[in-house]
């Protein structure tokens, strides 16, 4: 595996430079980011971009330390499009691993190793970076998307059961999503430990991130009367209070199991 690594690294050296970004800590869990792969399958830019592309590439750029979360999003990917090529990238020589059911795995970090795909996740690698290396990260890599491509950015615990993710294209964030286990949650705002690295510092008052979150706290509230039903009932009741108050919630496309909330940037993009 050593000599592996090594011929990894020369050659991408002599054929691309060096892979953009730094090594993470690559943990990982089985199913750890199933959420945001289901809700991928449903997001209208998502499936557009694949049902129209010719020969479909999706990247996993800074899979970790195994290659299971990448494997397992393929086989989800191939239920909306059979015949998509996933990748994983990482910029770690040694975690490159052998192709698996169909997937590759290369060198490479946000420069994409030279491809240009169609769908991009990064999920919980900006995390670990400087906040002012942020935007520069989704420059690069949408700046190699092809046309209409699209980028998944987020983060979630260990177990996946808190997920925080922001849909980004050539232009710019384009929208936030919260997810979480009905049963691990005692109220919405307790998932702002897991934000995108851009906005878990701006949860504070005065910010739209932090208004949104109160607001979730208290529609979540309101639906009190709901509880005895499960916590999946007592959200879609507050999901309604909150559209009632004039919150624009993306409607959500497909029968779920997760508490699901998804905006648009303008909601919560920070006052800067």
């Amino acid at each position: 595996m050593a000599d592996h690594a090594h011929n990894l690294a020369a050659n991408f050296s002599a054929g691309r430079g060096q892979p953009i970004g730094v090594s993470t800590r690559g943990t990982t869990n089985r199913n750890r980011l199933r959420r945001c792969d289901r809700w991928m399958l449903y997001e209208p830019r998502i499936r557009e971009v694949l049902r129209r592309a010719d020969t479909p590439l999706a990247l996993d750029v800074g899979y970790g330390a195994s290659d299971t979360t990448t494997v397992e999003w393929a086989q989800r990917l191939r239920t909306l499009r059979p015949d998509i090529a996933v990748t994983g990238l990482e910029i770690t020589p040694e975690r490159v691993f052998p192709p698996r059911c169909g997937v590759t795995f290369e060198l490479g970090g946000f420069e994409l190793a030279g491809h240009t795909p169609h769908l991009v996740r990064a999920f919980n690698v900006l995390r670990q970076y400087d906040v002012g290396q942020v935007v520069p990260a989704w420059e690069t890599v949408t700046s190699r998307l092809a046309p209409g491509g699209v980028f998944v950015e987020g983060t979630c615990d260990e177990l996946g059961r808190r997920c925080s993710w922001l849909l980004i294209d050539a232009d710019g964030p384009v929208s936030l999503t919260l997810a979480w286990d009905p049963f691990d949650v005692e109220r919405p705002s307790e998932v702002a430990a897991r934000l995108p690295k851009i906005l878990i510092h701006r949860n504070v008052p005065g910010e739209a991130i932090h208004d949104l979150l109160t607001a979730a706290d208290r529609a979540w509230g309101h639906a009190a009367g709901w509880a005895p039903h499960g916590p999946r009932v007592r959200w879609r009741e507050a999901r309604r209070i909150l559209t009632g108050s004039g919150i624009p919630l993306s409607p959500i496309r497909r029968p779920v199991r997760d508490c699901l909330l998804t905006v648009p940037w303008s909601v919560v993009a920070p006052t800067d």
